[in-house]
């Protein structure tokens, strides 16, 4: 099994920065992507970006493209979310999800482990 768990999250006024970690432990080694997720309010989850974990291709959801930056540090079985320029819209919980390769890791249905998540706020 693999253990997630973020941290990060908070309150942020609008067009400002916040960053978010997910450190993963347990068996890591078997990791093919992970991802970030999102859900606000009374909204469904959606996809916010993946990461693939040992070559390191990325892909975004459009709503975050060129604001939201998806990092990992492999030595550190650690991923990172850094958010600038953040809108209301960007109000949601945040939740990091590893996937062993089975399907495409930007569908929620196709990871594996999930963490938490973690609240990011973002006033107006």
């Amino acid at each position: 099994q693999v253990q997630l768990e973020e941290s990060g999250g908070g309150l942020v006024q609008a067009g400002g920065s916040l960053g978010l970690s997910c450190a993963a432990s347990g068996r890591a080694f078997d990791i093919y992507a992970m991802t970030w997720f999102r859900q606000a309010p009374g909204k469904e989850r959606e996809f916010v970006a993946t990461i693939n974990w040992k070559g390191g291709d990325t892909y975004y959801a459009d709503s975050v493209k060129g604001r939201f930056t998806i990092s990992r540090d492999n030595a550190r079985n650690t991923m990172f979310l850094q958010m600038n320029s953040l809108k209301p819209e960007d109000t949601a919980v945040y939740y990091c999800a590893s996937s062993d390769g089975m399907g495409e890791p930007t569908h929620d249905y196709n990871m594996n482990y999930w963490g938490k998540g973690t609240l990011v706020t973002v006033s107006s």
